[in-house]
């Protein structure tokens, strides 16, 4: 099981990583005028989304073998409440990957002020997440 646990941390780890740095490069997207850069940005924010799709899917797999070996956590509510968030996570995920699509045709939906305070958003998750994991409030 102690493995299992682990490799869901690593693809949770890498994960975010890439839900944090997709929206730091839509603000550097959103700002940047020039041609040749847009068109670098349109690759790097694609290949990350990518890394972030695979990331999120093991994550997932690794997640589901977790339920089956420890069924018992599927009655307790602070999984409830972390799945609640989990969800969300996903929603902001597939809400990147609209972005990316949009970036990818020059149309650029917000100013890099918006983009600033969406970069944020996974941050909150992550505390929610953490914090109902480790010390299973209910």
């Amino acid at each position: 099981m102690l493995w299992v646990k682990a490799f869901h941390i690593v693809f949770m780890v890498s994960w975010f990583a890439g839900l944090f740095y997709l929206p730091r490069l839509f603000v550097y997207h959103s700002m940047n005028q020039q041609p040749e850069v847009r068109a670098q940005l349109k690759v790097m924010e694609r290949k990350l989304l990518g890394i972030t799709h695979v990331a999120a899917v093991l994550n997932l797999c690794f997640a589901t073998a977790l339920l089956w070996l420890v069924p018992s956590f599927l009655a307790q509510g602070w999984l409830h409440a972390k799945l609640a968030l989990v969800s969300l996570l996903f929603g902001y995920h597939l809400w990147c990957w609209r972005l990316v699509r949009q970036f990818a045709r020059d149309e650029i939906p917000h100013g890099h002020v918006w983009f600033r305070w969406f970069n944020e958003a996974p941050v909150v998750l992550l505390i929610g997440i953490v914090l109902l994991v480790e010390l299973k409030p209910f």
